[in-house]
């Protein structure tokens, strides 16, 4: 590579080293619900009979709910509309979700009536008259008579809750009316003053959703026929803090153009969301430090400055994500350390690339510019290297897609993982060696550079190549039976859906002390749950996990006091509520970004290989897929969205390794060689297994910490990857391979012309 091409490259690093440094320090992360703590709700606005729930109505009804929200006094809380009519609401540090789904869901609508008489029967038995409205008293016994509206809340321009110290009256919310309103309150209250003192008639109800939540008498110093002047008011009713705050942000806010009902609500308590960043930090430590020293081991001083490339690695990822104000989730920070596994590949890719033509050169040529080598493996490893993360990045593209909540954060994070990888492996890392590699001591000591040998694997390999594709029909057996195991696991123990795909309730409490899991299973059948599914988890099972069908708030409460009794006090940890229609909606998601994740990678692949290896390639994705699912069946385990991401990360990753093995059969087969496919095939496993097994260590570290320190949710995602990677290098070898040769020899490609070398380029490999 030319001196100024080397110089551009070095700056180029440089510039964005120092950028996502700056940003990293400079810019706080934006957290999501599930690790800062909050609470999150989904509401789905309705048609009603003369306005449908469009996206237009939906804005208005956001704006509503903006200035409701404001009211609650809740920090940074964030409101967007999600697809035509849902409206998603996060409120951080609010752990009663109760408090913001009464106050921000109903409909409020504000009323102000003149009072004519009062009644001594139910509303329900006395028809109102001429518009008006019969309802409780909220003074006393009995109930009011009303006339039709005076006024209604769109007349409202402001409402305040203030302390009344001067006057003893507590709590009470000063009310600030528009111009034409201030005019009707004049009115009102001017014929109210013109009745004796006592009569029901000098007071004025004011009704807020069908009850009356103030109805004071007009004081005795208002003129009859005057009324109220200066356009505005005070509610009293004896309110608590609270309720003033509440009924001012709903009689500001005003009343929603639509009915909203809640379809989803997850609220996660700030100790756990602290807990879930704590290991997940310390599983990226101690996943990168054995990635590290696993590398080093193996690949000496290149092994030593992809270690430095990780480290730039993970610092350029986290520049990305709080860089482009992306959400960082639970599953997003799984995705980000999981990626510090994937972006070893390109590395290994390259180094074990770069021992194959350092063998080819001999010892004397290279060891004489250790660069040459390690140039021809960047240039030959970039097929693979963009091939298997483009695979992958179709897998992110479609999380982000089809995911919702914090799932989304997952495909996001993975993609931009993806991505830094790509610039550390084939940018940095270059760079780096290559400085490294000039040096004359580096030079003197060929051993030191990790290309001088080709590895023991591989030597033991070259001495004894294995003969695996002449038992194809042993392995498809092999598989064929781990189906059936699997398929027989989801036929008869069935797929446990999580409550994300069916709908219901999700509590997770947390005790004082251990939790007897059948005491507590009883107690939440003596409150009316017979079928809730009872759990004890946790560090010495002081956590109790309790699924239910769909619930409400007061049903919930039950609950709580039922544990309460029985296992002392606790605590909600974790409160998720998905409603049936958009469990329902998510489980056809699910279902629908599975199968294009299948055929976008089918078709993917099917334009840069024959759709022979395409077809092979997702059949061994298909494989791994089912017997992940399998295996969680067979184990009971839920399966929900964190575990949807797992899967597609699985998607991704066993096309992934199936991509590399397949190019080299590519390569081999456009050296011209005349050997049978079966052979060539053999050879592909034997020079990319140390790969395939290297790679996989990088991410084995990496998914065994999480597995070990990052609490139940992440214990499942990682059990499932763990299972994923594994099954997908032995897939590659066992299915995709032996299937490739299979098709080939039924849809035989025409014999290629052995490839011109290129200079530089002993084999002649076209790449």
């Amino acid at each position: 590579m030319p001196p100024s091409a080397v110089l551009r490259r070095a700056l180029l690093a440089l510039a964005v080293v120092a950028l996502a440094l700056w940003t990293a320090l400079t810019t706080q992360p934006r957290l999501g619900l599930d690790l800062r703590g909050g609470t999150r709700i989904v509401l789905e606005t309705q048609d009603t009979p003369t306005l449908r729930a469009d996206a237009e109505a939906t804005d208005r009804a956001l704006e509503v709910l903006r200035k409701r929200v404001d009211g609650l006094g809740v920090a940074e809380p964030s409101l967007a509309r999600a697809g035509e009519n849902r409206i998603v609401v996060e409120l951080p540090g609010l752990r009663d979700p109760r408090e913001a789904a009464e106050v921000i869901g109903r409909t409020a609508q504000l009323t102000v009536h003149a009072v004519t008489g009062t009644a001594a029967v139910a509303p329900e038995d006395r028809p109102a008259a001429d518009g008006g409205r019969v309802l409780a008293d909220p003074d006393g016994g009995g109930f009011l008579a009303l006339a039709a509206p005076a006024l209604t809340g769109d007349g409202v321009k402001s409402a305040d809750a203030v302390l009344d110290t001067t006057s003893g009256r507590g709590w009470t919310v000063d009310l600030a009316f528009r111009d034409g309103a201030a005019a009707d309150w004049a009115r009102l209250t001017g014929e109210a003053a013109c009745a004796p003192a006592g009569d029901p008639a000098r007071r004025v109800a004011i009704v807020l959703d069908d009850r009356i939540v103030s109805a004071p008498a007009v004081q005795a110093g208002v003129t009859c026929g005057a009324g109220i002047a200066g356009g505005s008011t005070q509610i009293t009713g004896g309110f608590s803090a609270e309720e003033a705050r509440d009924l001012a942000a709903l009689v500001e806010g005003g009343a929603l153009p639509l009915p909203v009902t809640t379809v989803e609500q997850s609220t996660v308590g700030p100790t756990l969301g602290a807990e879930a960043i704590r290991a997940s930090a310390l599983a990226a430590v101690i996943g990168l430090a054995c990635t590290g020293v696993f590398v080093i081991a193996v690949y000496r001083l290149l092994g030593l400055l992809a270690t430095l490339a990780l480290l730039l690695y993970g610092l350029l990822s986290y520049a990305a994500v709080v860089a482009l104000g992306a959400t960082l989730t639970l599953p997003g920070l799984a995705g980000f350390v999981l990626a510090v596994g994937i972006a070893v590949d390109a590395n290994v890719l390259v180094f074990e690339r770069a021992r194959e033509e350092y063998a080819a050169l001999g010892r004397t040529t290279a060891a004489r510019d250790p660069r040459r080598p390690l140039a021809t493996a960047f240039a030959k490893a970039w097929s693979a290297v963009a091939d298997s993360n483009i695979t992958t990045l179709l897998a992110a593209g479609l999380l982000f897609a089809f995911a919702t909540g914090p799932v989304k954060g997952f495909g996001v994070t993975l993609a931009l993982g993806v991505l830094a990888s790509m610039i550390t492996a084939m940018v940095i890392t270059r760079l780096l060696a290559d400085a490294a590699l000039a040096l004359p001591a580096v030079r003197r000591r060929p051993a030191l550079t990790g290309m001088a040998g080709l590895g023991r694997l591989r030597t033991r390999l070259a001495r004894r190549a294995p003969r695996l594709m002449v038992h194809r029909r042993r392995w498809f057996t092999v598989s064929t039976v781990l189906l059936l195991v699997a398929l027989a696991g989801i036929g008869m123990r069935g797929v446990q859906l999580g409550v994300e795909f069916t709908g219901g309730r999700d509590v997770q409490y947390a005790a004082t002390r251990p939790v007897d899991a059948d005491a507590a299973r009883a107690a939440v059948a003596a409150a009316g749950f017979p079928d809730a599914v009872v759990q004890a988890t946790g560090d010495g099972g002081r956590d109790v996990t309790v699924r239910v069908g769909e619930t409400d708030d007061s049903a919930q409460r039950r609950i709580t006091e039922a544990l309460t009794g029985t296992v002392g006090p606790v605590t909600v940890e974790r409160d998720d509520l998905v409603g049936p229609s958009l469990g329902g909606e998510l489980r056809t998601h699910a279902l629908l970004a599975l199968g294009l994740a299948v055929a976008a990678q089918l078709a993917y692949l099917s334009v840069r290989f024959r759709w022979t290896y395409a077809a092979a390639a997702v059949a061994a994705m298909a494989q791994d897929v089912l017997l992940v699912v399998g295996l969680f069946a067979w184990l009971g385990k839920p399966v929900d969205s964190v575990f949807l991401a797992a899967l597609l990360t699985v998607v991704g990753y066993s096309v992934n390794d199936s991509v590399v093995v397949l190019d080299r059969l590519r390569e081999l087969r456009r050296t011209g060689a005349r050997l049978p496919l079966a052979d060539l095939a053999d050879r592909a496993v034997a020079q990319t297994l140390p790969r395939t097994v290297n790679t996989g260590m990088g991410a084995l570290f990496v998914l065994a910490a999480l597995a070990v320190l990052g609490g139940d949710t992440l214990t499942d995602f990682s059990v499932a990857l763990l299972a994923g990677v594994v099954l997908g290098m032995a897939s590659t070898v066992f299915t995709a391979l032996p299937l490739t040769v299979t098709l080939e020899s039924r849809a035989p490609k025409p014999p290629a012309r052995p490839a011109k070398p290129r200079a530089g380029d002993p084999t002649g490999a076209v790449v």
